[in-house]
Parts: structure tokens; sequence; C-alpha cells
């Protein structure tokens, strides 16, 4: 490990003055402004960007299977190239992110480039967390009778361990603090939980022990309320109708103070909304025990904690507890599963749903006839109350509806004869389809998603960081140093 000259999130001199941690993507193709804004406007300390779930991963696997340089957010080194002359302005902002995916040191390289190029910011340091990708240790567990069965249904592993293609763990913070305190600029992680993008920085500045449960439980909860983006400012709130300039709404800016506790806000002059019912909202969404959200740094107990508006756009949130994490760690598996391509067609007049159901069987049907089984198939009538199946149908039946098919199958030919049996249906199917509501689809591949627990001291003592300057990055090239 390198050692840095301290960025301000590492400056003891200013480990009793709050941190303000502003999360600028929810997801991989959020808001392309968003972290941009927030950066300029948001006088922040750390930039958070949080990018990753399940599907991302399949996505990302897909990109490294056909280049070993790929497998990270491509968004990310765009977003660094533009915020190099906010970063030259602003010494103190570093910038924290899960953008590494499945390959952080190939990110860092590409995102060294921008830092470098021209002599930008050449002596920046980058830190890179790897260690939470295990797919060469999988073989090995089961060797050994480690337990990865499917947390959902029990299944082992083994049935798909051949087709895998990622298999990751959610890492915690401690790499993150360590870097910063390093004097990182940016931090690129491979899969880590997404509260731990903001613990990290919080631990940095603050010095917190690694058991000092409450107040790791308050900055986690920070985290987890601005790790959605706008949904902590108004996004996919009830009230939406009442928030203002919904198109201009600001991204959270989490204020943690040194006890823990810390209050939620947006950039002045942003559109949306700060309240207790929209943090309240985050708070609610993804748990499910209230009393032990669990993290890879600690457990937390949301039933305690209060909130309180100080004002326009601030909430102050206090009262977390915690206790000591789980002994395993979350293991997100990514395997093959065939191929799979879904079509679209709009279905106008009288008796539409009728009409697009039975297209979508006449589908099937002629894909049967053509000598393929399909191993899965579902047909959807979206405006027909398919969307939230069961729960919302139309008062009256709809006069035009969009007919959804979507297959699956181990043979691609399978599903490259689905694909050109919805054109026939234009005028040999019933009357109404007024054409394509998207383009021929064409196959692409299917990825299985398998979650499982894997004990703690499996994958802890692999965690690692790596510190370079900028242009020690660049010049290293992507992949020199793989993770």
């Amino acid at each position: 490990m390198r050692a840095g000259a301290g960025s301000q999130t590492g400056d003891g001199d200013r480990a009793g003055e709050p941190l303000r941690v502003g999360n600028g993507a929810g997801f991989w193709g959020d808001n392309l402004d968003a972290p941009y804004l927030l950066a300029r406007d948001g006088r922040l300390d750390v930039l958070t960007l949080e990018y990753l779930a399940e599907l991302t991963m399949a996505i990302l696997s897909h990109m490294r299977s056909k280049d070993p340089n790929a497998g990270y957010v491509t968004d990310f080194p765009e977003l660094v190239e533009r915020l190099v002359p906010t970063l030259r302005e602003q010494p103190g902002l570093a910038i924290v992110t899960n953008a590494g995916g499945l390959n952080p040191g190939a990110c860092a390289s590409r995102c060294a480039r921008s830092l470098a190029a021209d002599g930008a910011l050449p002596r920046a340091l980058i830190g890179v967390v790897g260690g939470d990708d295990v797919l060469d240790l999988v073989p090995r567990w089961i060797e050994q009778g480690v337990d990865l069965g499917h947390l959902e249904t029990g299944e082992p592993i083994a049935g798909v361990a051949g087709r895998l293609v990622a298999a990751n763990v959610y890492l915690g913070a401690h790499s993150i603090a360590v870097g910063l305190r390093q004097g990182a600029r940016i931090v690129v992680t491979g899969r880590v939980a997404d509260a731990s993008l903001t613990l990290g920085p919080a631990v940095a500045r603050f010095g917190w022990s690694w058991d000092d449960w409450s107040r790791l439980a308050g900055a986690s909860t920070a985290g987890h309320l601005i790790e959605c983006g706008a949904q902590a400012t108004g996004g996919l709130w009830s009230g939406w109708a009442e928030l203002p300039d919904l198109a201009g709404i600001g991204y959270p800016i989490a204020e943690i103070g040194g006890d823990g506790s810390f209050a939620i806000t947006k950039p002045p002059g942003t559109g949306g909304r700060v309240s207790v019912a929209t943090v309240t909202e985050q708070l609610l969404y993804e748990i499910d025990d209230p009393a032990r959200y669990r993290t890879p740094d600690v457990d937390v107990d949301f039933t305690g904690i209060t909130m309180a508006e100080q004002g326009p756009d601030r909430v102050a949130v206090a009262g977390a507890s915690g206790g000591p994490p789980s002994d395993r760690l979350k293991l997100v598996g990514v395997y093959r599963d065939g191929w799979t391509a879904s079509g679209m067609l709009a279905v106008v007049g009288r008796d539409a749903e009728a009409k697009a159901r039975a297209a979508g069987e006449v589908i099937l049907e002629r894909v049967r006839r053509a000598g393929y089984g399909l191993a899965d198939s579902l047909v959807e009538c979206l405006g027909a109350g398919d969307v939230a199946c069961g729960v919302v149908r139309p008062a009256s039946p709809p006069c035009e509806v969009v007919l959804r098919v979507t297959v699956r199958d181990t043979e691609r030919a399978a599903v490259e004869r689905f694909c050109r049996e919805l054109a026939p249906l234009v005028t040999a199917g019933p009357p109404g389809i007024a054409g394509y509501a998207a383009g021929r689809p064409t196959p692409r591949p299917a990825f299985g998603y398998w979650p499982a627990l894997v004990p703690r001291e499996l994958v802890e003592p692999r965690v690692q960081l790596d510190i370079r300057t900028a242009a020690e990055w660049s010049g290293a090239g992507a992949g020199a140093r793989p993770y």
C-alpha cells in the first residue's frame, strides 16, 4: 500500500467537522448529469456512485466474456473526464464508487488516462479495492464441502458450477476507509455493499473503531438512505404530483456527524423535496427485518430511528443502533442459462386483450410445430393488468394493449425460430394487430442468478487495496494487475 498525503476525509484537523457525502447514481443508467451537478454544487467531501445490481453483474459478466479488459461500468470513466475541472477546483473532493464491477483495475486504468491527460491531475491517487471476485475459488469450496446452496431453493451450487461466469461477495467499508486515509482521490471497488460506500468515508473522517456499532450503524443508515439517488429526494414518492421541478430533481446529500447522527438534504435550487415522508419511504425500501438490516460491516436496527425536519429540504436522522455483523457474507453468482428473447406487438380494437392472448399462444404453437420445445415462455398483455399481475385490473375491457412474449431455451435455434414468428401475425393473426411495438427481436444470452452465503473467514483475508497515482495507473494499462 502506498502512503498518501491525505485527503480531507483523512485529515485529523477535520475530524470534528460534519462529513458531506452526496450520491449521484442509484444504478447504472441513472441520470448522466446528476453526479456532475452534485459534485459541482453540493459542497461535498465525497461523491459516491452506486451502480451495481444483480442484473448489472450479469451484464458485466457478458461484457467481460467478450473482452477480458471489460466488465466495468463504462459510464464512470466518461464521468471522470467530465469531472476533471471540478476535481482540480475542489482539492478536498474524493469519489467512491463500485463502478469497477468485475474489473476494477481496468476501470481505474481507464479513469487514470483522463486524470493524467495534458497534466490534469497525474499525481492524484487512485485506490482499487478487490477481493470480491471469488469465481476461481468456488470449485475449491465445493470440493471442501462449503455450503453454497441457493438461498431460496436450497439447491446445491454444483448443478450450475460449470456454467458460472461471475461469483462475487459483498465486501464492506474497511478498504475504502484505508484508501481514503492514504489520500486517494478516487476509490474504485468491485461488489461492495451499497451502504458501505458511505460508511467507508465516515470511518476515514472520524476514525471510528470497527466495533463502534452505534456510529457504524448511523453512517450505514445514511448510506442506505442515499444509495438509490433521487429516491430520497422525491423519486418514486407517493406524493409525486406535489413535487416542484421533477425534471430537475436534486440528488441526496448526507451530512454526517462524529456521533453517527446525520441530516439528509440536497443542493439548493434543485427540484424534488427532502421531507420526513420522502426519507421514510427510502428507509423502508428493500429491507426485510427493520431491527436487523444486514450489511458486511454492522447489523443495523432501524426501530429506534427518529426524524425531524430542520427546515426546507433538510431532515435530521438519529437513533440508529447496531451490533456485530453476520459471520457470513452474501455471494452472488451469475451463470449461463441458455438463450432468451422478447418481442412485442400492439393490438387494438374490440376484444384487444383476448386477441392479444390468442396471438401469443399462436406464436408459441407455431414454434412447437416447427419442432422446438421452449423451456420457458411468458405471454403478457400490457394494459390489461399483467404488469402488476393479480393486483390491478382495468375497470373496463381495454381497447388497446401491447402483447409481450418472452422465451428462454438452451438451444439458440429454438429462440431464433421464435423471433421469426411475430411478424407473420400482422397478416396471419387476429384482426387489430397494429404492427411491431419494437423491431424483430434477436436471441441474447440468458443468465441465471445464484444467491448464497459464504463464511466470512474464507473471503476477508483476500481483500486487496492497491493505490497508485493516476500517471502510474495510466502507464500500467488495463488489466496489468487483475482483481
